[in-house]
């Protein structure tokens, strides 16, 4: 087919509203390295979904929005997609996206910021991308509303988040249901140095495969924020029980399900027979720190906080788990003051941690080289912590060396 009738066949497309159905059409935006753990979290709440460039898209009603937002523990947000057509003029674009089930998201004049990205396509400037449609949200409320500059990766927004992208004049129009991003589950208020964000420990968790029956050890828990979600994993703990969503300001909300939802998650709390959780910190502040965290997230009774060093954990006999995040340098010192560190590290657990598996982030090669450990390549994943790239290295803790 020529060039030419292709892009007639597309600009022909119908529009697509995903509210026009019970059926919409989901994305869970992940942290880079994270989808396939988010793709698993989804499978395994009955919502297979298929993972693309910066996430995981899926499929479902309100029920599975309100369950997507208030169960996924390493997603950033969950986007509804308001709608998907072809536009390569900016009256084209204001007359589709004028007709999207907008009274679904917003109220007439309700403020919102629109993030807007265009590539290879006519309608390049994304400035007047976001205007166009501001304007066509007016059309349909008949009231054109406070519009901003839009922020995917806002910790608090402060307005209702739209997303538009505009790839070789296909424009895909978003609205964020999640508000906060989702790794602010309510309980980290006091923390310590590189505090590690929620979604990333736990994510970290379900990569190293910990069993949630196994003993699990964090010698390096700063703010607590993996034995914390380590402990709302081992007991069934929905991420998002105690937090609000942007969908409950939504005209479309149903309170009535939310409710029904929550409820089953609450049922399903796990009240005994959890795991051991062992968290150690050199810092004092520290494990002040993550023992108010735990507190406040209602799993202090779960987790064995104690103020020692590498060198004096007292891991149980069975063999567990050694999850963490290790200084690395980066914000804390330089990465040469830290090879002592790290080869104390690896002595420690091929002395106490004989038999166990052990899963940590790392930013430099020569230190997690300094553990003399050995490092099994497939399980090596590729993550971002604060906007540094680091790896999750793993490694089985040889069991010929029995502690001392």
């Amino acid at each position: 087919m020529p060039p030419a009738r292709q892009r007639a066949d597309r600009r022909r497309r119908p529009l697509v509203d995903s509210a026009d159905s019970a059926t919409r059409s989901f994305f869970a935006v992940v942290a880079p390295g994270l989808a396939s753990c988010t793709a698993q979290e989804l499978r395994d709440l009955g919502l297979p979904g298929t993972t693309d460039i910066g996430g995981v898209a899926f499929e479902g009603g309100q029920r599975q929005l309100y369950q997507a937002n208030l169960h996924l523990r390493t997603a950033s947000r969950v986007l509804v997609r308001a709608g998907e057509f072809y536009a390569a003029a900016f009256a084209e674009l204001r007359k589709k996206a004028g007709r999207l089930a907008w009274e679904s998201y917003l109220r007439p004049g309700q403020p919102v910021a629109i993030h807007t990205t265009c590539h290879k396509s006519k309608l390049y400037h994304s400035d007047a991308v976001s205007e166009r449609v501001a304007a066509a949200i007016g059309d349909r409320l008949g009231q054109a509303p406070a519009s901003q500059p839009g922020a995917p990766d806002s910790d608090t927004p402060a307005a209702q988040l739209v997303v538009v992208r505009l790839v070789r004049d296909l424009c895909t129009i978003s609205v964020d249901s999640s508000g906060a991003l989702l790794h602010q589950r309510g309980y980290r208020l006091a923390t310590a140095k590189a505090p590690l964000r929620e979604t990333l420990a736990a994510g970290m968790l379900l990569a190293s495969g910990w069993d949630r029956r196994a003993p699990l050890l964090d010698p390096f828990c700063g703010s607590g924020t993996i034995p914390i979600e380590a402990a709302l994993v081992a007991q069934h703990i929905a991420p998002g029980r105690a937090r609000t969503f942007a969908f409950m300001d939504w005209p479309d909300y149903e309170a009535s399900q939310w409710q029904l939802v929550l409820a089953e998650a609450e049922a399903g709390v796990v009240s005994s027979g959890w795991p051991r959780l062992l968290a150690s910190d050199r810092d004092a502040g520290a494990i002040e720190a993550s023992q108010a965290n735990a507190a406040r997230a209602g799993v202090a009774e779960a987790i064995e906080f104690s103020c020692r060093a590498i060198s004096a954990i007292e891991p149980p006999p069975e063999p567990g788990w050694v999850v963490t995040n290790p200084p690395y340098g980066a914000r804390l010192s330089g990465p040469h003051d830290l090879r002592n560190l790290y080869a104390q590290f690896g002595q420690v657990l091929r002395r106490r941690c004989a038999g166990w598996r052990v899963a940590f982030l790392s930013a430099d090669a020569r230190l997690q080289a300094s553990t003399g450990l050995k490092f099994d390549d497939e399980r090596t994943l590729p993550l971002s912590n604060g906007g540094l790239r680091v790896n999750l290295m793993q490694a089985d803790v040889p069991a010929t060396m029995a502690a001392p």
